[in-house]
């Protein structure tokens, strides 16, 4: 149930600020040299994956729906741009009917890419589609590197859940981003209560340190906890001793308690000792929860041990070492002329430096080999050859201005589980490598 359920007023914030200044700058320039309404086709890609990684996730495309829907130059706005003299009267008189009204195309979100995958193309007027740039990038470039992190994670952790918990880590809002980005990249669920009424995420959580402090003594504190949430609950058991906790635990809540937690130490040695202890106790089907700055590595290392599920903070929602996916967006063709049936025209930035583009209105599909691995990503501009007419990825996200790629978010999540299963068995390897396919361009 949300606000709107409950019968309140549902205010939805414009997205129209969240842009650079020379956005509007580009629109007032183009509007007064009459370059405004020639039709124009942008991307969105990526020159290279993060140092070492083996694959993409693209994530955050339902909030870039989201996001184009609500971007409107309401009347604090406008006012703002005008007492900052941010663009002339003029262009404020045009903002203020913008919507966009043209087509966007791209990968569904959930889908695996590589280096120079387009994995979003914009395709309106100049004026409506160079304002989208900055949103959109700051979408799919946060959310993209969570999910990517979160994928990593998730192949390391195999059949255990994963706990997203990293809210505390990161700006308030970006945590919610986070949550539903690692929900796309196989988390299971999240401590973030926003996350969890905004997008229906599972939530979970008990107590903290704090709770046991709290106590005269810990006994009191487990006492209090079953108490309250039942015998099912988990027991945060490394305030003091752990041993002692867990012994404690056990005789408070019973061999029925459902979970303990351990926050620090050598999670390796804790969690062989606590299991064995709990075995011998009778709580065999207690379960042990890991936390303490886990990243895949950590998890990975834990694959031996006897633990039942992983919490993760800090390393998730800063992707893990790469906190951007260094995407771009980038105009890759635009009309001759002015109207709708003017041709288009391939243009492409020649910068040095690794820099340049490619021009044109591009395709991509995913050549499979026999057995249905893919073996190559494949980019063009011409015609899609016969045998990957199929296997193309981009799909219609917006057209004519409206939505039509609305879906629950546990389509993008088992979308990337079968994009990630899909990939050669490499892509699942945490040594640093290069992406586990090449892209091939085709004219």
């Amino acid at each position: 149930m949300n606000t709107a359920d409950l019968g309140l007023p549902v205010t939805v914030p414009s997205t129209a600020l969240f842009t650079d200044r020379y956005e509007l700058t580009m629109l007032q320039g183009a509007l007064r040299s009459g370059t405004a309404d020639r039709r124009c086709v942008f991307e969105v890609f990526t020159r290279r994956l993060p140092e070492g990684r083996r694959y993409g996730v693209l994530a955050g495309t339902g909030r870039v729906l989201d996001a184009v829907e609500n971007f409107r130059f309401d009347s604090g706005v406008l006012g703002f741009l005008a007492d900052q003299r941010i663009v002339d009267e003029a262009t404020l008189e045009w903002l203020a009917d913008y919507r966009f009204r043209g087509d966007i195309w791209g990968y569904p979100e959930g889908e695996v890419y590589f280096p120079g995958s387009p994995l979003m193309r914009v395709e309106g007027t100049f004026a409506e589609a160079v304002l989208l740039e900055t949103v959109i990038l700051s979408i799919l470039n946060h959310d993209s590197a969570v999910a990517a992190a979160a994928s990593r994670m998730a192949v390391a952790a195999g059949d255990r859940p994963l706990i997203e918990m990293g809210a505390r880590r990161t700006h308030e809002l970006a945590a919610v981003a986070a949550a539903r980005a690692a929900y796309v990249g196989g988390f299971t669920s999240t401590s973030d209560l926003a996350a969890g009424f905004r997008y229906n995420i599972p939530t979970v959580g008990t107590s903290a340190h704090a709770f046991t402090l709290l106590h005269d003594t810990e006994r009191d504190a487990f006492t209090a906890q079953v108490d309250s949430l039942g015998a099912g609950t988990t027991l945060l058991v490394d305030t003091y001793d752990v041993a002692e906790a867990v012994r404690m635990a056990v005789e408070v809540a019973g061999p029925g308690l459902g979970a303990v937690r351990i926050d620090s130490g050598d999670l390796l040695l804790l969690a062989h000792r606590v299991r064995q202890q709990l075995d011998e106790l009778g709580a065999k089907d207690t379960r042990i929860v890991v936390t303490s700055d886990l990243d895949e590595y950590a998890i990975a290392s834990l694959a031996a041990a006897p633990v039942d599920a992983y919490g993760v903070g800090t390393q998730l929602v800063t992707g893990s070492g790469h906190p951007t996916c260094s995407m771009v967006y980038k105009l890759v063709a635009r009309a001759e002329g002015p109207g709708a049936d003017a041709p288009l025209v391939p243009v492409a930035k020649k910068s040095m430096g690794g820099k340049a583009s490619l021009g044109g209105r591009k395709w991509a599909a995913r050549r499979v080999d026999a057995d249905g691995v893919a073996e190559a990503e494949v980019v063009g501009t011409g015609e899609v050859p016969a045998d990957l007419v199929d296997r193309q990825l981009l799909v219609p996200l917006v057209r004519g201005g409206e939505v039509v790629a609305r879906e629950p978010l546990d389509a993008p999540r088992d979308r990337h589980r079968a994009a990630r299963a899909a990939l050669p068995m490499s892509a699942t390897q945490l040594s640093r490598g290069e992406p586990v396919l090449p892209t091939h361009y085709l004219p």
